[in-house]
């Protein structure tokens, strides 16, 4: 986004230094005029304060000849200090329109603060009519002061007359002036926001249109950009995200149709194993037949016969029925039951199978016929070549979001090449297993949990083997077919 901060740190740039001139503009302008008012104004203060400062001088003097204290003497010299120093500051504003004026008024101050030293040094030495007629004489000096400040103030408004005309044209042009600047700096920003806008806005709604045609499914027109911000490297991301659609959708339809090519042929090819089969043997034929020979056995006396064939038969049907859908747990288990019934009937006491199930756990979704392959390897590797058998715990246990299905026997174990093997699944069942086989199993379980984590497998030589299952216990939606993945 760095262009598009660029233009928007211009733009506010461009804006400051705009509010920043007439600020400054503006402030000197008014601090000038301000300069002189207050200077004009600290003239007059300063004569309007020589003229009361005369008129107490006088007011002093008469009330030291009356009562010639320290007091009194004090007050006269401190005014007198006073309308020296403030001498000094009206000399300062003699110019050439008011020079005769201004001499004159300085003039008559002299001339009062040398009557009051006069009159202080007759009332001093005893002389004390001296001193009332020096007083009289101040008095009318100092009169004559006050007079002369109103002739001076009057030169000064002629004077500065035009002065004051002119700061308040200036004033007035200074105003119309900030009402044209406001107006141009107005235009200016409608302008250029109209501008940057359109910078914005054009290419957005180019890329607007291009994403309906694109949800139209209208993928053979190019996505162009005329800008040179992070506009068009959108726009340049977004033509290449066509342009992989565009591929993703060609080549979909061209595995579609494989895909169909390819299910009418497993479907021919199942028709055919399935003509085959019936060919060789009928499955109902074999189930009535063992259905019938459980029969005779249990009135014959012979019931644990009568329940084997009954565990047969029912086993054979599971496996016909639940090869290509999943089945719950608890069926998977009951079918194991039997199957180790028979197998029970086969090994006897060399076979000891232990079991810790988790209740919980028996409702999750499995592929059908997946545990009896393990368990039948367990039972080949572990129990058959022993003379005193052996051992097989099965193990249903929670974990996390999946759920764990444990073999464990104390067979003789195997060597890490063999695991390896395993777990790449390229090992196939032994031949005297069911021919489904643990190959079988780890695939069916990768493609039921849509990941290739299904398996773990824990053994040494002389330690026995572990097999580890696992089953998610949440699938994501997804089409499962095992008819094309077994055997």
């Amino acid at each position: 986004m760095r262009h598009l901060q660029k233009k928007i740190w211009l733009l506010a740039i461009v804006v400051l230094i705009i509010m920043v001139i007439i600020w400054i503009s503006l402030t000197y302008y008014n601090q000038k005029m301000q300069d002189q008012y207050n200077q004009i104004l600290e003239r007059y203060l300063v004569m309007n304060e020589l003229n009361m400062l005369s008129q107490e001088t006088v007011a002093s003097l008469n009330a030291y000849l009356l009562d010639p204290s320290d007091a009194n003497f004090r007050t006269i010299e401190r005014r007198k200090n006073r309308m020296g120093q403030l001498y000094d500051e009206v000399t300062a504003f003699r110019n050439t329109d008011n020079e005769s004026e201004l001499t004159n008024y300085t003039n008559l101050t002299v001339s009062l603060v040398e009557m009051t030293e006069r009159s202080v040094n007759f009332q001093i030495s005893g002389e004390i009519e001296t001193a009332k007629s020096a007083l009289n004489e101040a008095i009318h000096i100092a009169d004559y002061v006050s007079e002369m400040r109103l002739s001076v103030i009057d030169k000064e408004l002629r004077t500065y007359d035009i002065f004051y005309r002119e700061m308040i044209d200036r004033s007035e042009k200074l105003t119309e002036l900030g009402v044209w600047l406001l107006m141009t700096i107005i235009l200016m920003l409608l302008f250029f926001t109209y501008w940057f806008s359109l910078r914005i806005t054009k290419p957005l709604e180019k890329l607007t249109e291009s994403a309906k045609r694109l949800s139209k499914g209208q993928f053979d027109r190019e996505i162009e950009a005329d800008s040179k911000d992070e506009t068009a490297i959108l726009a340049g991301t977004f033509e290449q995200m066509r342009i992989n659609i565009n591929n993703l959708f060609i080549e979909t339809k061209q595995k579609a149709r494989l895909e169909a090519e390819l299910q009418e042929s497993k479907y021919l090819l199942k028709e055919s194993q399935l003509l085959s089969l019936q060919s060789q043997i009928n499955p109902h034929f074999l189930f009535n037949t063992l259905n019938t020979l459980s029969k005779k056995a249990y009135i014959e006396g012979s019931e644990e016969t009568s329940d084997l064939l009954v565990s047969i038969a029912d086993l054979m049907r599971y496996n016909l029925r639940h090869m290509d859908k999943p089945t719950a747990l608890h069926e998977e288990l009951h079918v194991l039951k039997q199957y180790i019934q028979i197998q029970k009937a086969r090994y006897t006491d060399r076979l000891t199978f232990i079991t810790e199930i988790d209740e919980s756990c028996l409702g999750i979704q499995i592929p059908g016929m997946t545990l009896q392959p393990i368990v039948e390897n367990a039972i080949i590797h572990a129990v058959e070549p022993s003379e005193d058998g052996g051992t097989i715990l099965f193990r249903v246990r929670q974990a996390l979001n999946h759920v764990v299905i444990e073999v464990e026997d104390n067979g003789p174990g195997m060597t890490e090449e063999k695991i390896e093997m395993l777990k790449d699944a390229r090992a196939v069942t032994s031949e005297k297993g069911t021919g489904i086989g643990f190959k079988n199993v780890v695939q069916r379980l990768k493609l039921f949990n849509a990941s290739d984590e299904v398996v773990d497998i824990q053994s040494k030589i002389g330690h026995g083997t572990k097999i580890s299952l696992y089953i998610l216990k949440e699938r994501s939606d997804m089409t499962y077919d095992q008819s094309s993945h077994s055997g």
